[in-house]
C-alpha cells in the first residue's frame, strides 16, 4: 500500500538521526559542564573573599582600637593587586553607632554607600551573590567584642569572561564534532543506505517488468546479506508460483470448458426433471383433494355411525319392549273375547306392562338426551352475550349446581383464583365447560377407595385467562389421549357413557370462547386439562 503522506530517504533520515543525537548530546554536555564550572569558580571566589575578609578583620583590630585610619587605608591599598576585589570598607562600632572608618576602591570604581550595607549586616554575613558582584561582611573582634566590620565586594567579571571563552571554545569544538559526525553519517550511508537503495531499485524494476529471474547482489554487511538472501528467495518462489499459476490457469480453462458442457447437459436434465416434478405435484394436489374429501366422508361416516349406534340402542330396546307389550296385549284381548281371562293372567299382564312401559320410557328418554347432546355439538353459541363475570362467584355457582352429582364421591375441591377477579367474557360456555369437566371426573376418574380431590387454578396474563383443572383420579390411558376430544370416544360405553362430553368441551372452548383446550402432561396420577381464552376489561 502506497503512503501518500510525507516521506524521506534513508540518507536524510540517517544523517538527521546522527546529527540530532550528536547535537543533543553536545548541548547537554556543554550546558552541564558550563554550569558545574561556573559553580566551581563562584565557590572559589567566595572562599577567597571570605579569606581576605577574615585577614583584613584581623589586621584592622589594632587600627580600629587606636583609631588610626591612615595605617588602615595604606594597608588596604594592597588589594590593588587583586583584580577581582573592587571595594573594601572597614567600619568602626562606637557604642550603638556604626561609623565609616577606612576603605579601598579599585580604579574606575565608585565607592559603595555604607548606609544600606550596614542596615543589612546579617544578610551580608551570609554572602550576597548577584549577576555582577559578590558581597560579604565579617566582624572585627577584639577581646570577645565586635569593634567593627569589614565589607568586601568582588567582581564576577573574570568568571563571566572565563565562562564566555569556555562557551566559545565548546561551540567551536561542537561544530568540529558535528562536521565529523556528518562525515561519518555520509560514510555509513554509503556502506548501508546505498545497498538498500540498489535493492529498492531492483524491486521496483521487478514490479514494473515482472522479471522475477533477477538476483540481488551481496554486500559487506551481514544484516543486508540476510535481507538480500530473503529477497532472492522470495523472487525465486514468486517465479515458481507464477509458473504454477499459469499451469493451473490453463488447466482451469480446460475444466471450465468441460464444465460448461456438463452444466448444459445437467440443465437439460434438470429441466426435464422439473417438468416431471410439476406434473407429479399437480397429480399430488389432485390426490390431496381426493384424500381431503375422503377424510371428510370418513369423518362424516364415523359421526353418522356413532350417532346411529348411540340412538339405535335405546330405540331398539324400546321397540323390543313395545313389541312384547303388544303380544301380551293380544293374548289378553283373545282371552277376554273367549271369556277365558283369569285374574292371574291379568295380574301378570299388569306386572309385565309396568316393566315394559318403564323400559320404553327410560330408553326413549335416553334417546332424547342423546339428540339433545347432538344438537349441542352443532351449536357454536355465537348468540351468547359478553357480560361482566365475577370469577369466584361463577366457580361457586358451578360447584353448587353440581353438589348433588358430587355427593356419591364427595371430592375435596381446592380453588385458587385471584380475589376480586372480574372480566368481561361469555359466562355460559365457561360454566358448561367446568360442569362437563367435573361431571367427566365424577364418571371416569374416581373410585371409592382413595380420597378424591379436584384442583381448579385460575391465572390471568396478557389479556388471556388460563384455567388449570386437575384431579387425582385414575388418569387417561396413553392410547386414548390423542383422541380424547374426538366424538364418541369413551371407556364407559356400556355404563351409559356417550363419549360426547369432552368433544362438547372442545367445541365450547374453540368456537364459543375463541380459545383452546388441551390435555397437559402430568407427572402425578390423574388428569390435567388446560383451558385458555381471551377476555376484555370490565367496562
Amino acid at each position: 500500500m502506497i503512503n501518500n503522506g510525507s516521506t524521506t530517504s534513508i540518507r536524510k533520515a540517517l544523517i538527521y538521526a546522527i546529527m540530532s543525537v550528536a547535537t543533543i548530546t553536545l548541548v547537554i554536555s556543554i550546558t552541564i559542564s558550563t554550569y558545574i564550572d561556573m559553580q566551581e569558580q563562584q565557590k572559589m571566589l567566595k572562599e577567597r573573599v571570605k579569606t581576605f575578609a577574615e585577614l583584613t578583620a584581623f589586621d584592622a583590630q589594632s587600627s580600629v582600637i587606636t583609631d588610626n585610619k591612615s595605617i588602615e587605608e595604606n594597608r588596604l591599598k594592597a588589594f590593588a593587586t587583586e583584580q577581582s576585589i573592587k571595594n573594601v570598607h572597614v567600619y568602626k562600632v562606637d557604642g550603638t553607632q556604626i561609623e565609616f572608618f577606612a576603605s579601598y576602591n579599585a580604579a574606575r570604581t565608585s565607592p559603595v554607600s555604607h548606609k544600606h550595607k550596614v542596615a543589612q549586616i546579617d544578610k551580608y554575613k551570609q554572602g550576597v551573590l548577584t549577576s555582577d558582584f559578590y558581597e560579604y561582611i565579617t566582624d572585627v573582634p577584639f577581646e570577645g567584642k565586635v569593634v567593627g566590620y569589614v565589607y568586601i565586594r568582588a567582581s564576577l567579571e573574570n568568571i563571566n569572561n572565563y565562562v564566555h571563552r569556555k562557551i566559545i571554545i565548546d561551540l567551536l569544538l561542537s561544530l568540529a564534532i558535528l562536521i565529523l559526525a556528518y562525515a561519518i553519517a555520509r560514510l555509513f550511508h554509503y556502506h548501508v543506505g546505498e545497498p538498500i537503495n540498489k535493492l529498492s531499485r531492483l524491486l521496483q524494476n521487478v514490479a514494473k517488468n515482472r522479471n522475477y529471474k533477477v538476483q540481488a547482489p551481496d554486500s559487506k554487511i551481514t544484516e543486508l546479506n540476510l535481507l538480500t538472501a530473503s529477497v532472492n528467495t522470495m523472487l525465486h518462489r514468486t517465479e515458481k508460483h507464477i509458473e504454477r499459476h499459469e499451469s493451473d490457469k490453463r488447466e482451469i480453462e480446460a475444466l471450465n470448458h468441460s464444465l460448461e458442457e456438463k452444466v448444459s447437459q445437467r440443465t437439460d436434465a434438470l429441466r426435464e426433471a422439473n417438468q416431471e416434478l410439476l406434473s407429479t405435484l399437480e397429480r399430488m394436489h389432485q390426490y390431496q383433494s381426493q384424500i381431503v374429501e375422503s377424510e371428510k366422508m370418513a369423518s362424516l361416516g364415523q359421526m353418522v355411525a356413532g350417532v346411529a349406534h348411540e340412538v339405535n340402542t335405546p330405540l331398539g330396546l324400546g321397540i323390543t319392549a313395545s313389541t312384547l307389550m303388544r303380544d301380551r296385549l293380544m293374548e289378553i284381548h283373545s282371552a277376554f273375547e273367549n271369556k277365558t281371562l283369569t285374574s292371574q293372567q291379568l295380574g301378570r299382564f299388569i306386572i309385565d306392562g309396568e316393566e315394559n312401559l318403564s323400559l320404553i320410557y327410560r330408553n326413549l328418554n335416553r334417546a332424547a338426551e342423546l339428540v339433545t347432546s347432538f344438537k349441542k355439538l352443532a351449536v357454536t353459541q355465537d348468540n351468547e352475550h359478553v357480560t361482566n363475570i365475577d370469577f369466584n362467584s361463577l366457580i361457586a355457582d358451578v360447584l353448587t349446581s353440581m353438589h348433588t352429582e358430587m355427593e356419591t364421591v364427595s371430592p375435596k375441591v381446592v380453588v385458587d383464583c385471584p380475589q376480586d377477579l372480574r372480566i368481561s367474557a361469555k359466562a355460559g360456555p365457561i360454566q358448561q365447560i367446568l360442569q362437563q369437566l367435573i361431571s367427566n371426573a365424577m364418571t371416569h376418574a374416581f373410585d371409592l377407595q382413595n380420597p378424591a380431590q379436584i384442583d381448579i387454578k385460575v391465572t390471568v396474563s396478557a389479556k388471556q385467562v388460563q384455567i388449570d383443572f386437575k384431579d387425582n383420579g385414575k388418569g387417561i390411558a396413553q392410547t386414548l389421549q390423542p383422541r380424547i376430544f374426538d366424538p364418541f370416544v369413551t371407556t364407559t360405553r356400556g355404563s351409559g357413557g356417550s363419549g360426547l362430553g369432552l368433544h362438547l368441551v372442545y367445541n365450547l372452548a374453540t368456537q364459543a370462547l375463541g380459545g383452546s383446550v388441551y390435555l397437559a402432561h402430568s407427572d402425578d396420577n390423574g388428569s390435567h386439562f388446560v383451558l385458555q381464552f381471551p377476555y376484555s376489561e370490565v367496562k
